[in-house]
C-alpha cells in the first residue's frame, strides 16, 4: 500500500471551503445575484427566484443573515412587510457572481453543456 504523506496529498484551501460550504447550497448565489441591485421585499424575492419555496428561502436568507452578508429589515405596516438587502460583505460578491455569469456565458451556453470545442 503506497504512503501518502502531506507531500503527496493535495489539501483544499480553507477559504474555500468556506466560500463553498455556503455558496454550494442550492438557491444561495440566486438570491444573492437578485439582492444585489438593492433592497427587496420577501414576496418579490421569492417571485423573482422560480422554484424557490417560501421556507427554502427564509431559510437561507437567516443562513446569510447569520454569515453576515444579509441584512432584514421590517417595515412599520400597515401591512407589515419585510425586506432584505446586501451588507457591504455580501455587496463585494459583486465582481465574482459577474465574472461566473461571464464564464457560464462562454462555457456552458449550450443548454448547460460545455461545448466541445472547450473538452480538449
Amino acid at each position: 500500500m503506497a504512503d501518502h504523506g502531506e507531500a503527496t496529498c493535495r489539501r483544499v484551501d480553507d477559504g474555500m471551503t468556506r466560500v463553498f460550504e455556503l455558496f454550494g447550497k442550492r438557491w444561495t448565489g440566486l438570491i444573492v445575484a437578485t439582492l444585489m441591485p438593492g433592497r427587496v421585499h420577501f414576496a418579490d424575492l421569492r417571485r423573482a427566484i422560480p422554484g424557490i419555496s417560501e421556507r427554502m428561502l427564509s431559510d437561507r436568507l437567516m443562513e446569510l443573515a447569520a454569515t453576515g452578508l444579509v441584512v432584514r429589515e421590517v417595515d412599520a405596516g400597515p401591512p407589515l412587510r419585510v425586506s432584505y438587502r446586501l451588507t457591504e460583505a455580501g455587496l463585494a460578491m459583486e465582481p465574482a457572481l459577474k465574472e461566473l455569469g461571464r464564464w457560464a456565458e462562454t462555457y456552458l451556453a449550450d443548454g448547460g453543456q460545455c461545448p466541445e470545442r472547450f473538452r480538449k
